[in-house]
């Protein structure tokens, strides 16, 4: 375990290799899983306040998901979450015309009309994160088949996780943070 600022991560966030293979996976975690996407409370919050502008970029049946279950859910186990279309495939999700998954409200902030880019569970992924009263768990877990052209590519091209996910750990954590895990990846690569 990597231990940075309160913040225990696994040694596999620098060890393993990885790069989103979208022609391959066609965006299927936006599909796969058995709840929706977990959200903060104050990204249900922003969601909420930006679903109108990111209306536009849903299909019509996931709009009509959201005006019925509302712009977030509560699961069991994960507590807050974007709802889903019968227990599938992200309400905030579209698919393009090559059949590639990808995210609404992502679409939105590209597109410049809103500034939220995204659940950052979702930015993070294959990362997941647990909250202790201690510690934030930071773990590596991509999908055993759905992500296998990924570790792949992320192997041939040789990136790092932590590197793949540049953008969203420093949106997470900051830029400190980053280039503390940066300098612990150096450590370990010098030392093998």
């Amino acid at each position: 375990m990597i231990a940075i600022d309160g913040v225990l991560l696994s040694d596999d966030i620098v060890s393993a290799q990885f790069v989103c293979d979208l022609e391959k996976c066609k965006g299927d975690c936006c599909v796969d899983g058995d709840c929706g996407a977990p959200i903060t409370a104050e990204e249900a919050q922003i969601i909420a306040e930006i679903y109108p502008k990111i209306k536009p970029y849903l299909p019509a049946e996931y709009i009509a998901e959201i005006e019925k279950q509302g712009t977030h859910v509560i699961d069991d186990e994960h507590g807050l979450v974007t709802p889903t279309v019968n227990g599938g495939i992200c309400v905030y999700a579209f698919t393009d015309t090559l059949g590639v998954v990808k995210c609404g409200i992502e679409q939105a902030h590209r597109d410049g009309i809103v500034d939220f880019k995204k659940p950052i569970s979702c930015h993070l992924f294959p990362i997941r994160i647990t909250e202790t009263p201690e510690y934030e768990l930071v773990n590596y877990e991509p999908r055993k088949t759905l992500c296998r052209p990924a570790c792949k590519l992320g192997k041939k091209l040789q990136v790092p996780v932590y590197q793949f996910l540049k953008e969203p750990i420093i949106r997470k954590y900051g830029t400190p943070f980053y280039e503390a895990l940066e300098a612990v990846a150096k450590e370990i690569e010098d030392r093998n």
